[in-house]
C-alpha cells in the first residue's frame, strides 16, 4: 500500500492526539482519530479513560454531517465489538465515512481484524500499516499483555559512571539530578504499575507515587517481599492502592499489611522466592500494560535472570562512587565474553549533567 504525504500528516496528527492520553487510558490503549474531507480536517478526538468515549466518537461528533465521504485516519483498528462502549467501527459505518485508514491493527483477539473486515463488508475502503511502528511504540504495553499476556516491563536505574547505584550502606539518594528525577516521574505517571523489593523499602523507605508532574492517577504499587517484612509504618503503605507480592503464608503479617489497605498475593518459587514471571502474568491478567521497575541490585538481577526485563531506562549522573558500592544487577560472572547480553540504544540524552540512555535486548540470533 502506497501513502500519500497528506496521509502521513494526517497520521502523525492522530498519534500526537493519541499520546495525550499517554498517562490516562490504562487498560485501554491509546489511540487518536482525524477525520478529513476535501483536505480540511473536519473532526478529531482521542481515548482518554477507560469507560469514556473512544476517539472515533469524539471525532465523529466534531465532524458531525461533514463526516459523510470523509476519510478517517485512526491509530488503531477501529473496535467491532461491545465493551464499556459500542463498536466504533458501527459508528464510522453509520457516519458514512467512505475511507478508513489505520496506523495497526488491534492485537485484542475480541478484534484482530474483525473492525477492518467490517468496514470492508459495509463498502468502506480500507488500508493500514501507516506508520504502524510509531503507533506500535505508542501501545507496547498494551501489545505486550495482548499478546504474551503480561506486561512491558522498563527497569530503571540511576547509577555513577562507574556503574553504582548506592553507597555499601545503601544510600543512594540522590545520585542524579533533579532534571533527571523529573524525568523519572514522567515514566512513573505513564505506568499502570510500580514495582520495587523489600531491601529498597528498608533503605529508602520511598512513596514510589507521581509527584513532580500533574495526574488524575496514581500507578499501582508492587512489593517483592518474600518474607513479607515490609515494615507497617513503611511509606509506601499510605494511601493504599499496594500488591505485595511474598512466598510465605504468614497470616498473621498477611492480616497486618492488609490492615494498613495493602493486598497480599503469595506466589512462592520453589527456591522460596516470589516466582516473578507468575507475579507479572497475575499483573496482565489485572490490565496493567506497563511496569516501571525502581528497586535494588538484587531484585534487578533477579528480573533480568528470569527474561522479565523489557527495557532499561539507566540515567548515568558525572560521579564516581568506588568499587565497594553496590552495582546496577546481582549477576553472575561471566567467564566468556560471548555469554554477554547485547542491548540496542533506542535513545540517548542529557538531562542536565546527567545522561539518560534507553536500551533494549537483542533478540537471539
Amino acid at each position: 500500500m502506497i501513502f500519500s504525504a497528506d496521509d502521513h500528516a494526517y497520521m502523525a496528527r492522530a498519534l500526537r492526539l493519541a499520546a495525550l492520553g499517554l498517562n490516562t487510558t490504562t487498560p485501554n490503549p491509546r489511540v487518536g482519530c482525524v477525520i478529513v474531507r476535501d483536505g480540511v480536517i473536519v473532526g478529531e478526538g482521542w481515548h482518554a479513560k477507560a469507560g469514556e468515549p473512544h476517539a472515533e466518537v469524539h471525532a465523529l461528533l466534531a465532524a458531525g454531517d461533514k463526516a459523510k465521504g470523509a476519510t478517517a485516519y485512526v491509530t488503531l483498528e477501529p473496535c467491532s465489538h461491545f465493551g464499556r462502549t459500542p463498536p466504533c467501527a458501527d459508528g464510522l459505518i453509520a457516519a458514512g465515512v467512505s475511507r478508513v485508514v489505520a496506523a495497526m491493527t488491534d492485537p485484542n483477539p475480541q478484534v484482530a481484524g474483525r473492525g477492518l473486515e467490517k468496514l470492508r463488508a459495509a463498502g468502506i475502503a480500507v488500508a493500514s500499516g501507516l506508520m504502524q511502528a510509531q503507533a506500535e511504540e505508542l501501545n507496547v504495553g498494551f501489545i505486550s499483555r495482548m499478546t504474551r499476556g503480561r506486561p512491558w516491563l522498563r527497569l530503571k536505574v540511576a547509577a555513577s559512571l562507574d556503574g553504582k547505584t548506592a553507597l555499601n550502606n545503601g544510600v543512594s539518594q540522590w545520585i542524579t539530578g533533579p532534571d533527571a528525577r523529573r524525568d523519572g516521574h514522567r515514566w512513573r505517571a505513564r505506568s499502570c504499575a510500580m514495582l520495587t523489593g523489600i531491601g529498597t523499602v528498608r533503605d529508602d523507605d520511598p512513596q514510589l507515587t507521581v509527584r513532580d508532574i500533574p495526574v488524575t492517577r496514581q500507578p499501582l504499587r508492587v512489593v517483592v517481599d518474600s518474607r513479607l517484612e515490609t515494615p507497617l509504618n513503611a511509606r509506601i503503605l499510605e494511601g493504599g492502592n499496594v500488591l505485595i507480592a511474598a512466598a510465605v503464608q504468614d497470616e498473621k503479617r498477611i492480616a497486618a499489611l492488609q490492615q494498613r489497605g495493602a493486598e497480599v498475593l503469595v506466589l512462592p518459587n520453589g527456591q522460596d522466592k516470589v516466582d516473578l514471571p507468575r507475579l507479572l502474568a497475575e499483573l496482565g491478567t489485572r490490565g496493567i500494560n506497563e511496569i516501571m521497575v525502581e528497586a535494588g541490585f538484587k531484585l534487578n538481577g533477579s528480573l533480568l535472570r528470569e527474561g522479565c526485563v523489557d527495557e532499561l531506562i539507566i540515567y548515568q549522573a558525572p560521579v564516581l562512587l568506588g568499587d565497594k558500592a553496590r552495582g546496577m544487577f546481582d549477576l553472575a560472572e561471566l567467564s566468556d565474553l560471548s555469554r554477554k547480553q547485547i542491548l540496542h540504544i533506542t535513545d540517548r540524552r542529557l538531562l542536565g549533567q546527567d545522561l539518560r540512555m534507553l536500551a533494549r535486548f537483542k533478540p537471539a540470533g
